[in-house]
């Protein structure tokens, strides 16, 4: 697998409507932070979004639904979290993709997905992606012959999730520790429920809470082993 960061200027992404158009009058910044299911059709994704000015409630939210998802294209959106002091929203939107997206993905043959670094904003889009070397190439060269304009920031090759950092966690280990992390489920005091969590994995609180207990279990082994404080184990008792 390889990664591939690009950086483009955001106007050129709102003349080609990928982005909506006067999007960045009312908000500052938009991070993808996970990609939870992408077709050619349409995309879920994790979004953080930094108003401009005060946040509005979820109340307010609920009751412009209709107007916002016809605004900016969503067939759905929930919010998960608001975070007044830093004027954020974490959303779970599902859209509709444009032309040119659909295009760029049917080019990519279901091999490429959205990674981070993934932010927007007024004057540029920094936007990551990981997939097949063939598919990424191939995007590129239809960008290239396009004249569409971006620069290259980063290639390389993407490590196996077990080579990353000694983590030893299964990539759905640490897709699922690194959303945890990121909603503020380890923060303190808590910014999201167990339960909450799960309902944005698509899995259940139980079943969810194992994954994260097994993922912490190893993490804290491996802490352990690397400041040699694992215990010894007990000897066996001879019969």
């Amino acid at each position: 697998m390889q990664s591939v960061t690009l950086e483009f200027r955001t106007d050129d992404l709102v003349r080609l409507g990928i982005v909506p158009r006067g999007f960045f009058d009312r908000y500052e910044e938009v991070e993808l932070l996970e990609t939870l299911r992408l077709e050619r059709g349409w995309r879920l994704e994790l979004l953080r979004i930094r108003r401009r000015g005060p946040l509005r409630s979820a109340a307010e939210l609920g009751r412009e639904s209709r107007r916002i998802r016809a605004l900016y294209g969503l067939e759905s959106f929930e919010l998960v979290e608001r975070r007044p002091r830093t004027r954020d929203y974490i959303l779970l939107v599902r859209q509709r993709n444009p032309d040119r997206l659909r295009q760029w993905l049917s080019l990519a043959g279901g091999g490429l997905s959205p990674a981070a670094p993934f932010r927007l904003s007024s004057e540029r889009t920094v936007a990551s992606f990981l997939g097949e070397d063939r598919a990424l190439r191939r995007v590129l060269k239809r960008l290239d012959r396009e004249e569409f304009p971006y620069r290259l920031v980063r290639a390389s090759g993407h490590p196996k999730v077990e080579d990353a950092g000694a983590t030893s966690l299964t990539p759905l280990q640490a897709r699922l520790l690194t959303r945890a992390w990121v909603l503020g489920y380890y923060a303190v005091p808590r910014r999201i429920t167990l339960t909450r969590l799960a309902h944005t994995s698509g899995r259940s609180a139980p079943g969810l809470g194992k994954v994260l207990r097994r993922a912490e279990g190893r993490l804290v082994a491996r802490w352990l082993a690397s400041e040699g404080a694992l215990p010894e184990a007990e000897p066996t008792p001879e019969p």
